[in-house]
């Protein structure tokens, strides 16, 4: 709230003898409450776009989940960014988290530990080695190694890659006990880029360990796998990703196998090679998919399938995609597949959101996905604006509404402003209207005289909104101070006095002025 409003507040509550002063002396609260009513009367409408952006989330929850399962899988950049931005550090082996302040190495280690997490990784290199060469009783020895081959890798060259598995070879005959999927895991990537610079060897080692995966009986202890038997999946997982990024072509009939075995157990493999699968445009991918899509068990591998198949760009991908929308029993699927098609920009695919949204018979709910994400898509305002006085539910039509605003077209805003002149139209819609209009760069010109011509008091109120949300045109500074000056309901008038207490125009100064010296 502005100074000149705040001493307008003031002289009102001082100046309670006068007429003018004792009808107003009530503005100072009634605009702390119009700033309030005002939220409110937005709520719903924000809702909309609180609503679209949870949906967006939801649609893009597979990704996100596929990311973190299989963050350890999409190569060691990934796992410096995470140092570097101050995320725990992996578990690299029994006791690496733990800081040992009366180790006669402690202040060593943390030097290096500090020079790595800033990716200056040849201090790092020369501190780490120092500490194992020095303190070879230390407990920091274990995870030093490991950090040091670590920032050996960071170096991207084919010697530090040699000597960074120099430095595992030695941990894992030091250490034996300690060795974690970690260590191998590192390992398996160091090789994974020495293959990719034509190490025959390396490249060999992962493969075979990529092949490892392929199904076979799972020994499971009580009812659920033990963390080591996890973590060597793990470590296989990692050489898989090692080998697509050297030849995507034999590892895909790897991650096929792993996605056939169907076992319980396996499920969390399943989960990333989905990821891996949607990962490269190679042959096989859609069948690989669709396959996932339609037969996997689990339903999270099923989403993440139908969510992948959104960058299938094939009239196949977009028939199997109406098929789960239209028939599928698990709701986010259904939901899944609606993102999907919105993402393929093919004509069959809209014609598919374009007849979801117009059935009366499906869920109002996944109908309002199907709107929105319509209007995300170009080419679609015009059946927008032809499906709103056939849709039946409220909520599809404020949808509808939101949908449109967000396509800034002379023609849509044409249409929100018919609604909000349409007096035979549900007030909730016309105030919606209003506010959408209001939300647009570029907006009828007739929205500035609209506040003379409507008689219902909700109208006017969002209209007063709207004009203080644009309080930088000139236009609606205007009709602020009109109203301010003019307007008989003062508790309107007290709306638009807040807003122009937020107004920087000097007009809206020399209005308070005005008003406070009456």
């Amino acid at each position: 709230m502005s100074v000149i409003y705040l001493r307008a507040a003031a002289v009102f509550v001082a100046a309670t003898a006068q007429p003018l002063a004792a009808q107003v002396v009530g503005y100072p609260l009634e605009a702390a409450a119009a700033r309030l009513e005002v939220a409110m009367s937005s709520l719903s409408a924000v809702a909309s776009v609180l609503d679209v952006r949870q949906m967006s989330l939801r649609a893009f929850a597979p990704n996100i989940a596929a990311a973190e399962l299989s963050w350890s899988t999409v190569g060691p950049r990934l796992a410096a960014m995470r140092y570097a931005q101050g995320f725990p550090a992996l578990t690299v082996a029994r006791g690496s988290n733990e800081w040992f302040p009366q180790d006669t190495a402690d202040a060593v280690y943390r030097r290096a530990r500090t020079a790595f997490n800033g990716r200056k990784y040849r201090e790092a290199i020369e501190l780490f080695g120092a500490l194992r060469n020095q303190y070879p009783q230390s407990r920091y020895v274990p995870q030093a190694m490991y950090y040091e081959a670590f920032a050996l890798s960071r170096l991207e060259t084919e010697a530090s890659y040699r000597t960074a598995l120099t430095v595992l070879d030695q941990y894992r005959s030091r250490f034996p006990r300690e060795s974690s999927s970690d260590v191998e895991q590192l390992y398996i990537r160091i090789q994974g880029q020495l293959a990719r610079r034509g190490d025959s060897e390396a490249a060999a080692a992962v493969a075979a360990r990529a092949a490892e995966l392929a199904p076979g009986p799972v020994i499971v202890g009580a009812a659920t796998r033990g963390a080591q038997s996890r973590a060597e999946d793990d470590v296989r997982m990692q050489a898989l990703n090692a080998l697509m990024q050297m030849n995507a072509e034999n590892a895909m009939p790897i991650l096929r196998d792993v996605l056939a075995n169907k076992d319980p157990d396996r499920v969390h493999l399943r989960r990333r090679a989905v990821f891996l699968v949607a990962q490269k445009r190679t042959a096989g991918r859609e069948e690989i998919l669709l396959e996932a899509a339609r037969n996997d068990p689990d339903l999270e591998v099923r989403e993440q399938a139908v969510q992948w198949l959104s960058q299938v760009r094939t009239d196949r991908a977009v028939a199997a995609l109406d098929s789960i929308l239209q028939t599928a029993t698990e709701r986010s699927l259904q939901e899944k597949a609606i993102f999907a098609l919105s993402q393929h920009r093919s004509e069959r695919a809209g014609e598919i959101l374009r007849a979801y949204a117009l059935r009366r018979d499906a869920d109002v709910e996944l109908r309002s996905y199907a709107i929105q994400w319509l209007g995300q898509s170009r080419g679609n305002s015009e059946f927008l604006r032809h499906l709103f006085p056939q849709l039946e539910n409220g909520d599809l039509k404020e949808r509808a509404l939101f949908a449109l605003s967000q396509r800034r077209t002379e023609e849509n805003a044409q249409f929100l402003f018919g609604i909000a002149m349409d007096e035979s139209e549900d007030i909730r819609m016309r105030t919606r209207a209003l506010f959408w209009m209001g939300q647009m760069r570029g907006v009828n010109q007739d929205l500035y005289t609209l506040y003379d011509r409507v008689d219902n008091r909700d109208m006017k109120e969002q209209l007063i909104a709207v004009y203080g949300q644009r309080r930088r045109d000139s236009l609606a500074v205007d009709q602020l101070i009109a109203i301010a000056r003019n307007e008989q309901d003062t508790e309107l008038r007290g709306k638009a006095i807040f807003w122009l207490g937020q107004s920087r125009d000097s007009r809206a100064i020399e209005v308070l002025r005005e008003i406070i010296n009456r």
